[in-house]
């Protein structure tokens, strides 16, 4: 591996990280508004952690950690790596300061920067694919940060704003998305997985052949105004659209709209704080339980993973993609009108019915990053694509998400599916 060009690219993800950061206050750095999210301090530290613990230590001679402490606060789920601090009481943590885990960062920094540019050939080949795990893996991080932010602020009765609002044409919550359209795939044996070039995670293979009977795809993601249909024609109401857990989820928890949504008033709470409902823009933050009622509701259903991946193949290829401003991580945009599959993966990840299970002949990593993905294959539904969240270049077609059937705090949505006629 070129190491002036892994250089390059730890320096910009390292950095990145921080730029997301940069807006918060400490006190909203250091906050955790529900298990399921962890406040950016932690994801800072973690982050650091992960480099410091799979490849600075065992690989860079004469490393010294930061904090030996820090190892128990900062691991996540490696059992073999040791006790961990529980994951609900990660805002508990007033201690170290934020200011002390940027010093922390720093101090991986400076050790990772000198690793890869004179570390000694041998340790550095042994290496350098966990460098690059790191910062995939930071990548996945920074989506959360995002995410976990907007949560944490949703929950503040000032209903404060990570960034600044923008402007927006009057217009603006009048518009409606380009007309949806049905694309026809013929089926057939197909493959889908990493096709083995290039960077993926241990999930995404082995590559490997699936039949298809044919269908169809919406080519763009159901929109606001679409799902605002829904609810007026009582679609939270109606338990003969809802999968039985998920009508129970509706009853336990008395749920009317999508997370964020308020339509009673026409808002919609956004990083950039409360504004009106866009028609246009597609809707997200639905779980798996929302997506299923709307499928159904639209006399249609959720795309399998295969079915998502091969259509995801047979569109041309895009450019490769710039990197993001911290604006344009914040919401999905409406999608613009044009040919084939609209907004693939930089606006709402796409719910499939698939279950996250291991593929044929899977077998993960050896060592302590073999618990990185294998061990969450039960109860789980994987997700399509990216989101207005996802770091630039970080997604591809064969990139499995996954998340519980009720979780909806990420920029989650849905594409429409059919059997052909």
């Amino acid at each position: 591996m070129d190491r002036s060009r892994l250089l390059r690219r730890l320096q910009a993800v390292r950095a990145h990280s921080l730029a997301l950061a940069q807006p918060l206050s400490a006190e909203d750095c250091a906050l955790q508004s529900m298990p399921d999210a962890s406040p950016v301090k932690w994801h800072l530290g973690h982050t650091s952690w992960f480099f410091e613990t799979l490849v600075l230590s065992p690989h860079c001679a004469g490393y010294r950690a930061f904090d030996a402490r820090f190892a128990y606060l900062f691991n996540s789920y490696y059992e073999a790596l040791g006790p961990r601090h529980p994951r609900p009481q990660r805002g508990l943590l007033s201690r170290p300061a934020l200011a002390e885990v940027l010093d922390y960062r720093r101090h991986v920094d400076a050790a990772l920067q000198e690793f890869v540019e004179a570390g000694a050939e041998e340790a550095f080949n042994a290496a350098a694919a966990l460098i690059e795990l790191g910062l995939q893996h930071e990548q996945q991080h920074q989506e959360l940060i995002v995410t976990d932010v907007k949560h944490l602020l949703s929950l503040n009765p000032l209903q404060p704003a990570y960034l600044a609002p923008e402007a927006a044409p009057a217009a603006a919550a009048a518009a409606e998305a380009p007309p949806l359209r049905w694309l026809d795939f013929e089926g057939g044996l197909a493959e889908i997985g990493h096709a083995g070039t290039g960077f993926a995670f241990d999930n995404e293979g082995p590559r490997h052949r699936v039949w298809l009977e044919p269908y169809r795809l919406a080519n763009r993601p159901v929109s606001c105004g679409e799902f605002l249909d829904f609810i007026a024609d009582g679609g939270y109401r109606r338990p003969e659209l809802w999968l039985s857990d998920g009508w129970a989820w509706v009853q336990a928890g008395g749920v009317a709209a999508p997370a964020y949504w308020h339509p009673q008033d026409g808002l919609l709470f956004t990083l950039r704080g409360p504004r009106p409902l866009d028609r246009a823009e597609p809707a997200c933050h639905l779980n798996l339980y929302e997506a299923a009622a709307y499928a159904q509701w639209a006399g249609a259903r959720l795309p399998t993973e295969a079915e998502w991946e091969a259509a995801a193949q047979a569109q041309p290829a895009a450019a490769a993609p710039a990197g993001k401003s911290l604006a344009e991580h914040l919401h999905p945009r409406p999608a613009a009108d044009g040919p084939g599959l609209l907004q693939l993966d930089d606006a709402v990840w796409q719910w499939t019915r698939s279950g996250y299970e291991p593929y044929p002949g899977f077998q993960p990593l050896a060592g302590a990053v073999g618990e990185y993905n294998g061990k969450f294959m039960v109860g789980q539904n994987v997700l399509r694509g990216g989101s207005c969240a996802s770091p630039a270049g970080h997604v591809r077609p064969s990139y499995r998400n996954f998340f519980p059937a009720a979780a909806r705090w990420q920029f989650t949505g849905v594409r429409l599916a059919r059997d052909a006629p």
